[in-house]
């Protein structure tokens, strides 16, 4: 009985270990808009979730997230691709955390401090492009270690 256990305990540690992508998660599933990501971090995965779907079409909506830090953020910047068919068809780049401007309430926190959001965001936009797309997004520092990376896939019915 107790050679079977330790037999389990090492496949599983084995396949662990040699599993180099994360789960995809659904954040949203509804009528005609979905909502997945993965986390492209091989050594992180985080949590995120939003109350309702058909709020992210809005132009304010709900969410949760969580992390715990690998690198300190003295410094953030965030670089978000939107790919089509394979295709990067646009990018866009922002420092989020910098001297002398800070747009997050996290910037300054250390490796090891849990990060956790819970409340409102607003993306800026009138309403999610209709199609079947993804936004690749990775946050890094000022060392340029990759904080987060998420690959989101998008899949919008929505006829506005």
């Amino acid at each position: 009985m107790k050679t079977s256990n330790v037999l389990v305990l090492i496949l599983v540690l084995f396949y662990i270990s040699a599993s180099t992508e994360w789960p995809s998660h659904t954040v949203c599933k509804e009528d005609n808009l979905e909502i997945h990501y993965k986390s492209c971090d091989p050594q992180q995965d985080f949590a995120l979730s939003i109350d309702k779907c058909s709020d992210v079409a809005t132009h304010t909506f709900n969410i949760r997230a969580g992390i715990v830090l690998r690198h300190s953020i003295k410094e953030l910047y965030v670089k978000l691709n939107l790919i089509i068919n394979g295709k990067t068809v646009l990018t866009y780049s922002e420092t989020l955390c910098g001297p002398g401007h800070s747009k997050l309430i996290f910037c300054g926190k250390k490796k090891g401090e849990h990060l956790r959001y819970e409340g409102p965001v607003t993306l800026g936009i009138k309403e999610i492009p209709q199609g079947d797309y993804t936004i690749s997004a990775k946050l890094t520092n000022e060392d340029h270690v990759t904080v987060a990376c998420a690959d989101f896939t998008v899949k919008n019915y929505l006829d506005y």
